[in-house]
């Protein structure tokens, strides 16, 4: 779609193009990171939209949440915003990692703990239950 000269597109080629449903841009629209102009009843979305959708998306990927990106993404309109936006990502990025950073800890814990669980269970199969008979041989017996 064209609108003077200036490329534009509707809300079913951008869905298409990144593999989204109609509905996620209408909703990336109310939560105010996309604001398409209106040609009838019908959504036009400049280059601009494009590129905070693509934005939009590459966040989501990364796992920031809608605050976060919708921050970046309105750095992207700012004047000076290159510089801007990237030092806010690198914030951003930055405090992500260690959320990640911490998320990992707690993984390779619950992994360790899993092992021995799992050579404990493995020892018990392969050797009956030890514990049980070590305390049968200690128990007194009763006379029948």
């Amino acid at each position: 779609m064209s609108a003077g000269g200036t490329r534009t597109y509707t809300i079913t080629e951008l869905a298409s193009e990144f593999d989204v449903t109609a509905r996620a841009i209408r909703f990336y629209e109310d939560v105010g990171l996309l604001t398409p102009q209106r040609a009838g009843r019908n959504r036009v979305y400049s280059a601009g939209d494009r590129t905070r959708l693509k934005l939009t998306l590459r966040g989501k990927r990364l796992g920031l949440a809608l605050s976060e990106i919708k921050q970046l993404v309105d750095l992207y309109d700012a004047e000076n915003g290159s510089r801007q936006q990237l030092e806010a990502f690198i914030e951003v990025l930055a405090e992500h990692r260690r959320l990640l950073e911490r998320q990992r800890e707690d993984i390779e814990i619950t992994l360790a703990e899993i092992d021995q669980h799992e050579q404990r269970c493995r020892a018990l199969l392969a050797g009956g239950r030890p514990g049980a008979a070590a305390a049968a041989k200690k128990a007194p017996r009763r006379p029948s």
